[in-house]
């Protein structure tokens, strides 16, 4: 893999306390100090439950339709992580799969999608953007924009500094969406 098509990924844990969080200073490996924990590794399930940072992670790969399938699984497993439901997370999976979609044929050839997933206890935040020639936003008066507005709760787009254009999406966790089970 030559560098110009590698994915990057970059995690950023953010928060009033700093990048430890609010457990305090870790030691010379990264640790927490907990019993049994693995160095550089943070706590999972409840005691990261009751958090009151929020994560931020970063994956940055080619603006081509071929790299999509690394974004849908990065949703999947954060959204699992945060306990999401299956019907939610495939709700997400499809959204920022749709969102790809409508902002890849804006991209500069030779570009960057960047992805950026802030996550909070109960609450995703997704923002999917591209550096386009032309910027400007997706129309949302489209069936695209509302398939889209029905799988993440909320949804807005902007065009922001550098010629970016970018689909934020949130999605509470627990909340309905346009899917059913049955």
């Amino acid at each position: 893999m030559t560098e110009d098509t590698a994915a990057t990924t970059e995690y950023e844990p953010t928060g009033p306390t700093g990048p430890t969080g609010p457990t305090g200073s870790t030691g010379p490996t990264g640790s927490t100090g907990s019993k049994g924990s693995v160095p550089g590794q943070r706590e999972p399930g409840p005691a990261r439950a009751n958090r009151e940072t929020k994560d931020r992670v970063q994956v940055c790969m080619p603006a081509e339709g071929a790299y999509l399938s690394v974004l849908r699984t990065a949703t999947a497993g954060l959204a699992a992580r945060l306990d999401f439901t299956l019907d939610e997370i495939e709700d997400l999976r499809i959204a920022v799969d749709e969102a790809c979609a409508m902002l890849l044929p804006q991209a500069i050839p030779g570009t960057n999608l960047e992805c950026a997933f802030d996550l909070g206890a109960e609450e995703m935040a997704i923002t999917v953007s591209v550096v386009a020639a032309q910027p400007r936003p997706p129309a949302r008066d489209t069936f695209a924009w509302t398939v889209l507005s029905a799988l993440a709760g909320t949804v807005d787009s902007q065009v922001g500094p550098d010629d970016q254009v970018a689909i934020v999406l949130r999605k509470r966790r627990g909340t309905q969406s346009g899917s059913s089970s049955g």
